[in-house]
């Protein structure tokens, strides 16, 4: 039952409550009442089977990024407007847009598919090509907000002095064999794939990469702001350039990486080679808060604030 609250007295203009102690009795309730905005979003998402189903699970940070409606890399939601994915996904000037909301790449239930367009591009300032040497992440703003459901919630992103362990497991999820897309014969599967993987250690991951270098012993290939998964013997081409990878912590899912290397399907066994995004997440976070004022829950409060902070007009 909604409370009712009233702001008019009865008696003397004395004992009446002004404007502003109205207002802010208003905001109290609204506290008290778990008021969040239209638009509220989960702390973190997090994924679930459908009931009675034998398939995969639903990702719901899970974004397929587009050019003229064809499936480029992968991506992970990270807030009402944003999405992560990798640098080097973005190629020149073209008009991208993003599908959330399905695991299949080419969705027919228009009632659950999102199709946004991309608004904005936010390449991290170190990246510097496909080589791959660092700052491999983008941040993509969409034209509009999503509407979060079940099917469409963002992933938490790591806190920027959060140390990810050796052997933790994680999840990388996609719709193609990244070795095959830039080939002639390319597939990619129309159910989004996932894969368990477990996280390796930076030195063991660059030590198989060095036996199929030619590069001197003495400059490392896995930097430190990148991260390796495995899943010990299988192959790990399931993903996506640009898709997430998610782990389980402490009961919330965070986005630990998106794939960068696509050398890294050369061999079945290799480990994925991912930006490790809570090296990272800082600058995400700063880039979001600089658009802050494009979310729809904060522009709620900022115009509850305004009104219950305007001065109060006579009768």
């Amino acid at each position: 039952m909604a409370a009712s609250l009233s702001c008019v007295s009865a008696g003397p203009a004395a004992s009446r409550p002004s404007g502003l102690s109205c207002r802010l009795l208003v905001l109290l309730l609204l506290l008290n009442s778990g008021y969040k905005g239209d638009n509220t979003k989960p702390a973190c998402g997090k994924p679930w089977w459908p009931k009675n189903l034998d398939v995969t699970r639903h990702w719901p940070w899970e974004v397929s990024l587009r050019v003229e409606n064809e499936h480029v890399c992968g991506g992970a939601l990270v807030d009402l407007d944003w999405v992560v994915t990798a640098a080097h996904c973005i190629q020149g000037t073209k008009e991208y847009s993003v599908i959330l909301g399905t695991s299949k790449l080419k969705p027919t239930d228009s009632t659950r598919a999102l199709l946004i367009p991309v608004r904005d591009i936010i390449m991290h300032p170190k990246y510097w090509g496909r080589n791959f040497i660092t700052g491999d992440v983008a941040l993509l703003q969409l034209h509009t907000p999503v509407v979060v459901s079940k099917y469409v919630q963002p992933i938490c992103l790591p806190e920027p002095n959060y140390n990810l362990k050796v052997g933790t497991q994680c999840w990388v999820t996609g719709w193609g064999q990244v070795k095959q897309r830039f080939s002639a014969n390319s597939t990619l599967t129309p159910e989004l794939q996932e894969a368990e993987v477990f996280i390796m250690d930076n030195k063991m991951c660059d030590r198989i990469y060095r036996k199929m270098s030619l590069i001197p012993r003495v400059v490392p290939l896995v930097l430190g702001d990148m991260i390796c998964a495995t899943n010990y013997g299988e192959n790990l081409c399931y993903g996506d350039s640009g898709g997430p990878l998610a782990c389980e912590v402490e009961g919330r899912w965070i986005l630990a990486g998106v794939l960068s290397w696509e050398k890294a399907c050369a061999q079945v066994r290799n480990p994925g080679v991912y930006t490790h995004i809570t090296k990272y997440s800082k600058w995400i976070k700063k880039q979001i808060s600089n658009g802050v004022l494009s979310v729809p829950c904060t522009s709620s409060w900022l115009l509850l604030l305004s009104w219950l902070l305007q001065p109060q007009m006579g009768p």
